[in-house]
């Protein structure tokens, strides 16, 4: 069975507009095209498109995506390479989703954010899944994410997660108070250990992907208001540093 551009894009939530684009760099080629000038798909074609938007769904660049196709993988192997990739970013957003919970809970209570009092820590599982409850609910309403019924939790990392994140807030929180330029090595500084933690605690996450999630932050209004309820312009900061120390890794 062929498939027009136009149910391609029905099936997929990909506009008509983007695939005739990854059909003029190469990226997805129409199985054929009709005496009537139709680009015609297979399943193929779909199975590509499904691979090119799990890559995009990671914030891979087309032509890194289209380098990816090329080499041919197995299918069984590129689904497995995707699964570990979207597993990592899922792990990357449960550590700064931890700093929801009370952000939510003291915008509810009108009261001012208290970035020493974030994460104080759960003696169970159970009770950190109690407090990320309502972080849970938005992330499947939004992004069909489910981090409470994902893999057990070890209650001692998640609390030495917590008391870091909460350092690091405060930490770029006062940094912007007191005026810090976002391209200052000491701002520079702060990110790398952050990022050296993360890492050390099983997230691998490069500066590009940090500056990648900072990026997300100022797209979506929860994370957001999250930011700027603990420093008015945080989240602009904090993305704009990221950015800084990504350009530096990059050279």
């Amino acid at each position: 069975m062929l498939y027009t551009v136009k149910e391609v894009s029905n099936l997929s939530n990909v506009t008509i507009k983007t695939l005739h684009h990854y059909h003029r760099i190469g990226l997805l080629m129409p199985r054929e095209i009709s005496e009537a000038g139709y680009r015609l798909y297979g399943m193929e074609e779909l199975e590509r498109l499904q691979h090119i938007l799990f890559y995009r769904e990671l914030d891979f660049p087309l032509d890194t995506i289209k380098e990816l196709l090329e080499e041919e993988p197995e299918k069984a192997a590129i689904l497995t390479q995707q699964e570990k990739l979207l597993l990592a970013r899922r792990q990357r957003i449960e550590t700064i989703l931890l700093t929801l919970r009370k952000t939510i809970a003291s915008n509810k209570k009108g009261e001012q954010m208290n970035s020493q009092d974030l994460f104080k820590g759960f003696e169970s599982e159970d009770a950190w899944k109690e407090a990320m409850s309502e972080q849970n609910q938005y992330l499947k309403q939004a992004y069909n994410v489910d981090i409470v019924e994902a893999a057990p939790m070890d209650v001692q990392d998640m609390n030495e997660q917590a008391a870091e994140a909460a350092r690091f807030m405060n930490e770029v929180a006062q940094s912007l108070r007191a005026g810090l330029k976002h391209s200052d090595e000491q701002m520079k500084q702060l990110l790398s250990n952050h990022l050296m933690f993360m890492n050390e605690h099983g997230h691998q996450t490069s500066a590009a992907d940090f500056a990648a999630q900072t990026r997300f932050f100022l797209q979506d209004d929860f994370h957001l208001r999250m930011l700027e309820g603990q420093q008015t312009g945080m989240a602009y900061y904090l993305a704009a540093a990221a950015e800084s120390l990504a350009a530096d890794d990059n050279q």
